[in-house]
C-alpha cells in the first residue's frame, strides 16, 4: 500500500469540465517523468513505459471515465479516446471568452483589483 501514488493534480471529470487543464497537467508530468513520448503518435515506447503511462493516466481519470475505457490497454488509445470525447471544448471555451472579452467594460466594477481579476480570467 505504501507504493500508492498519489495524485498530481485534479482528475478528470467525467463531463469534461477541467479537460483543458487536465491535458495541460498530464503532458507536463509525463514529460517530467519522460513518458511524454508513450501518448504520441509512432511511438516506440517499451511495453513498461507504456503500462507506467496508462497507469497515471487512469489514476487521473474519473471512475466513470475508468469503467467507460475499461478496455483500453494503450496509454496512445487512451489519450486519443479521451481527445475524441472532449477536444470540443476548445471551440466552446474560446467562443465563450470572445464573448466574455467583447462584453467586458472597466465601468462594471468598483474597483481595479475586481476589474483585473475579471480580465485574467478571460486571458486565461
Amino acid at each position: 500500500m505504501a507504493n500508492i501514488e498519489n495524485r498530481k493534480f485534479i482528475t478528470l471529470d467525467i463531463s469534461g469540465k477541467n479537460y483543458l487543464s487536465w491535458v495541460l497537467d498530464v503532458k507536463l508530468h509525463l514529460s517530467a517523468k519522460k513518458l511524454r513520448h508513450t501518448i504520441e503518435e509512432d511511438n516506440a515506447a517499451s511495453s513498461e513505459e507504456r503500462a507506467t503511462a496508462l497507469i497515471f493516466l487512469r489514476h487521473h481519470i474519473d471512475d466513470g471515465l475508468k469503467y467507460v475505457y475499461l478496455t483500453v490497454e494503450n496509454p496512445l488509445e487512451l489519450w486519443q479516446n479521451l481527445n475524441d470525447r472532449f477536444e470540443h471544448l476548445k471551440t466552446v471555451v474560446l467562443s465563450k471568452a470572445l464573448n466574455d472579452w467583447a462584453q467586458l467594460r472597466f465601468q462594471d466594477f468598483k474597483t481595479v483589483s475586481e476589474y483585473n481579476s475579471t480580465l485574467f480570467k478571460i486571458v486565461s
